[in-house]
């Protein structure tokens, strides 16, 4: 019944997610919003929901590993498998000013993580945790990146024409929009729910610790609308909203989601977890340099991203 319920969970969080972007995404284009704050805020706002739901009920539930594990390795699973499986598929051209401060940015916010989860190394603490005002630091980062987004997609409408978003006629109900966009939040939130208190059972039940859980089975399972997402726009030659939504959805689960879930309730660290943000870290610097250097991460980069992953994912498992 555990692993039904599991699969309930999982189910919940995919299915809530397409209607809650679809539904969000068809209101942000009713009321003309620019397309790239459409695909930088609302598509990575949508694609990180399961993520948020699931960390900040882990965090209410004590389930500190969980929380923390699930954004790290959600973060892990975006740069390595999302991205390099999206760029192998479809080499992504980087030719936007908007996403190459992207990536920076979220650099920034990895390195601020790692800083804010070292107490005991930088403050002498008797352990590690992201505490309440933590909680409050990330958010108010989080809050000067939404500004940021809010200015570029302010000043784009002086550097080009805006399309005309065409909605189909069945998509241009507001009721209908609305229902989509709350139904797929309350799908979030009750997936999340199986999805945390199942993982955890299973996860005693076999002798794995939370934070590999939290690293593999929840992290996977929460960032997919991240990989369906990437993958459909990769095909349809949308790299900004492609390689946006991945780094986006970075900067979200950091920043936001961390940030909220220490507010509403400190989370202890586990020191095994720093390992897990130094490599993120350093992928991220890497990325970094793919994107910059080549303005393109080609199907070569791609795949050494993802393969990359597969490597990180047998060294979680063998340190458990």
């Amino acid at each position: 019944m555990t692993y039904l319920l599991l699969i309930v969970g999982f189910v919940l969080l995919m299915i809530g997610a397409n209607y809650f972007v679809k539904g969000a995404s068809n209101i942000s284009a009713l009321l003309k919003v620019p397309p790239i704050l459409v695909g930088l805020t609302i598509v990575s706002f949508g694609t990180s929901s399961p993520e948020a739901t699931v960390s900040i009920i882990a965090a209410l539930n004590g389930n500190d590993d969980v929380s923390l594990g699930n954004v790290v390795g959600s973060n892990m699973f975006n740069t390595l498998l999302v991205l390099g499986a999206t760029a192998f598929i479809a080499p992504l051209v980087v030719n936007s000013q908007t996403i190459r401060k992207e990536i920076p940015f979220s650099f920034l916010a990895t390195i601020t993580l790692l800083v804010l989860m070292a107490d005991t190394f930088l403050q002498d603490f008797a352990g590690n945790a992201l505490t309440r005002s933590d909680g409050l630091v990330l958010l108010l980062i989080f809050a000067v990146f939404l500004y940021y987004i809010f200015e570029v997609a302010r000043k784009s409408r002086n550097n080009f024409e805006e399309p005309e978003t065409v909605l189909e006629d069945k998509d241009r109900g507001w009721i209908k929009n609305i229902v989509f966009t709350i139904g797929g939040l309350a799908a979030i939130v009750f997936g999340g729910d199986f999805v945390v208190k199942n993982s955890t059972e299973i996860a005693l039940s076999l002798g794995m610790s939370e934070a590999l859980v939290g690293l593999t089975i929840v992290a996977v399972g929460t960032s997919l609308p991240e990989l369906v997402t990437s993958i459909v726009a990769a095909l349809k030659k949308e790299s900004e909203i492609a390689l946006g939504n991945i780094i986006g959805s970075n900067i979200f689960n950091i920043l936001f989601v961390l940030g909220a879930s220490a507010t509403i309730s400190p989370i202890g660290v586990n020191a095994s977890l720093f390992t897990d943000v130094i490599v993120l870290l350093a992928f991220t610097v890497i990325v970094l340099i793919f994107a910059l250097t080549h303005y393109t991460i080609g199907k070569r980069e791609g795949l050494f991203l993802a393969l990359s992953y597969i490597v990180y994912m047998i060294y979680i498992i063998l340190r458990n």
